[in-house]
């Protein structure tokens, strides 16, 4: 028997005031659904999803769902008033004997629920609105990016949670490999379009590439019947009066369609020059450690860079990465070893905070001054590798409008804000590119363009991202960041280091025992047994409120099988009595369920 759907759009249009975003559009989500949500950078992913959780309003159509289903959006800026601390947050709202799902989720996702919200960074404050969906487990998660901020442990840990996960989800994200991993069917927005692939994420680009030519053959032939038409109408018979009419109202109508084709949006047009040849060697650090605070980022740590190798850095979040960056360039000296820079190098910067441009000056200003130093641009004109160009029209090469020119940077959305800085990145002659998490908030178009720009980039690139696959098509050789010092060279990209290190996690050795080491010291005192027991901290937890949920499933039970023994129910209202057939069927197989887990957890605990 066919489940009713969750959500339901019917006849949505949205247009801000001006062109329509959306017109009328409808889509539908089934429970069991896992989709990818996919469009270029502007064209209404975010928008559409908020439609979809109830937060903006359409201007026209309607948005259904059924009595009694809860969908979730996972706020990208979370209200957090009132709450003390990050675990108060995300276990609002949730029975007593539930919350240990946020300990679970908190220790997955690399945040300390204790964090007062006052003190929270941006990327915490995320991943304890992530925690909180996670928790909740309603029947539809609205999931915006829910890998940024992540690093990878993190983003694997998440991925294998959403894979086994019975709730149905439309993901937004800008990495391949998660898409890949959990989508089962595709949503592409494309031009205030929406199409639904019944396959995942995969092999959406040559399903997309397939539609885009056919829809270009159809619009040859168009204009071929137009140019015929137009052609015929200058040279028709004058005589043959009423019929030319005729086709002349219909070459107006080809016109009319003609012009009603929205032409698809560009890829920018990224270009990168090297500067004069390196040489041979770029650089080489020898044995060098460095410590804050009595904190190892690297402990006697060698490696060679060569011309034209591309290197990627890996790791947890708070490892160091962009500190050995710095090490690496001779923007920090170690504390011990040393580190030599080859002859003739010119670095271009693109860094993770986007602290190269100034929110307040305009696109026009960002590109012609130097806003590191507080200098505005006032020229017309910026220099892009050696050769003059107008701000206009290198601005449109990474697809932005003239309109854009002079509106400050802190309107962008952060795809744009990405392209911009590439922008002031590619307008430089370089041989050696330093990116810090380039791939953050760019479209996969973009992703794809870069790829290839620094494939026929002749000079060194060093890359820190968490984008697998990214890093898969870019790195040479990958050092891995652990903590605690430990950092490690593999050859190749990140499934080769996977592959090299085996079944061994990736886990940032100093943060989790540190962790660890918290709350230990802040927990109550348990008997011996319970402390040499091995359990995890999610896992005592769980140990401690499993007979509360033992409990409860055992009420459930007797309330729904008193209800069935009502006389007469099956006979009068057999509805009523199927639903609570399947209800406690889920409820006596949950029971069985926690029994289990509370013997093994026990066994555990007894060592």
């Amino acid at each position: 028997m066919a489940r009713a759907p969750l959500l339901q759009l019917s006849g949505i249009s949205l247009g801000f005031g001006g062109n329509p975003l959306f017109e009328g559009l409808d889509l539908v989500v089934q429970p069991g659904d896992r989709l990818a949500l996919v469009g270029r950078n502007g064209s209404g992913k975010s928008t559409l999803l908020k439609v979809m959780a109830g937060l903006v309003e359409p201007d026209a159509g309607a948005r259904i769902v059924p009595a009694g289903i809860h969908v979730r959006y996972m706020e990208q800026d979370p209200d957090m008033a009132g709450f003390s601390t990050l675990g108060d947050y995300a276990a609002s709202g949730l029975p007593e004997a539930e919350t240990y799902r946020v300990a679970v989720a908190a220790e997955g996702l690399d945040f300390d629920p204790a964090r007062p919200v006052a003190t929270a960074s941006g990327g915490e404050r995320r991943r304890a609105a992530l925690a909180k969906i996670l928790a909740e487990e309603p029947d539809l998660m609205l999931l915006d990016e829910p890998t940024n901020h992540l690093d990878i442990a993190a983003i694997e840990w998440l991925e294998a949670e959403l894979s086994g996960t019975r709730t149905a989800f439309v993901l937004i994200s800008h990495d391949r490999a998660f898409l890949t991993g959990l989508s089962r069917a595709t949503l592409w927005i494309d031009r205030g379009e929406v199409r639904r692939r019944e396959a995942g994420f995969a092999g959406f680009e040559d399903w997309r590439d397939t539609l885009w030519a056919e829809e270009d053959q159809a619009r040859h032939k168009l204009d071929r019947k137009i140019k015929a038409e137009a052609k015929w109408a200058v040279e028709g018979i004058s005589a043959r009066r009423k019929r030319n009419q005729g086709r002349v109202r219909a070459l107006a109508a080809l016109r009319a369609e003609r012009a009603t084709q929205i032409r698809r949006q560009g890829t920018a047009a990224l270009e990168l020059e090297s500067g004069p040849t390196s040489g041979k060697l770029v650089m080489e650090a020898t044995g060098i450690s460095k410590a804050f605070g009595g904190v190892g980022i690297v402990n006697d740590f060698s490696l060679k860079v060569l011309r034209g190798d591309r290197v990627a850095f890996v790791g947890p979040n708070g490892v160091g990465k962009t500190t050995l960056l710095k090490l690496l360039t001779g923007e920090l000296a170690p504390d011990a070893g040393t580190v030599r820079l080859g002859t003739n190098l010119q670095l271009a910067v693109f860094d993770q905070a986007r602290a190269r441009l100034d929110p307040e000056a305009s696109l026009w200003e960002n590109l012609t001054g130097d806003p590191e130093i507080g200098v505005a641009g006032r020229s017309d004109q910026v220099m892009v590798r050696g050769a003059p160009r107008h701000v206009v029209g290198y601005l449109k090469d990474f697809l932005f409008d003239e309109s854009q020119a002079r509106a400050p940077v802190r309107a962008l959305s952060g795809g744009e804000r990405a392209r911009l800085l590439l922008a002031k990145l590619m307008a430089r002659e370089s041989n050696v590119l330093v990116l810090d998490e380039p791939t953050n908030d760019l479209d996969v178009e973009t992703l794809d363009l870069l790829q290839d720009v620094l494939g026929e980039y002749p000079g060194t690139v060093l890359l820190v991202s968490h984008d697998r696959d990214f890093i898969d098509r870019v790195a040479t050789t990958t050092v891995l960041m652990e903590g605690g010092g430990r950092a490690t060279v593999y050859a190749g990209g990140w499934s080769d280091m996977r592959a090299q290190r085996g079944a061994e996690p990736v886990v940032a050795v100093a943060e989790k025992a540190k962790r660890a080491a918290a709350v230990k010291a802040s927990a109550p005192k348990a008997p011996e047994k319970q402390q040499n027991s091995g359990l995890s901290f999610a896992e005592k937890h769980r140990l401690e409120a499993l007979p509360e949920v033992i409990a409860k499933l055992e009420a459930e039970i007797a309330k729904l099988s008193d209800l069935m023994a009502a006389p007469g129910l099956y006979e009068k209202e057999p509805a009523k009595f199927r639903k609570a057939s399947d209800a406690l069927a889920d409820r006596q197989a949950a029971l069985s369920a926690a029994e289990e887990e509370w013997l093994l957890l026990e066994e555990k605990a007894e060592g």
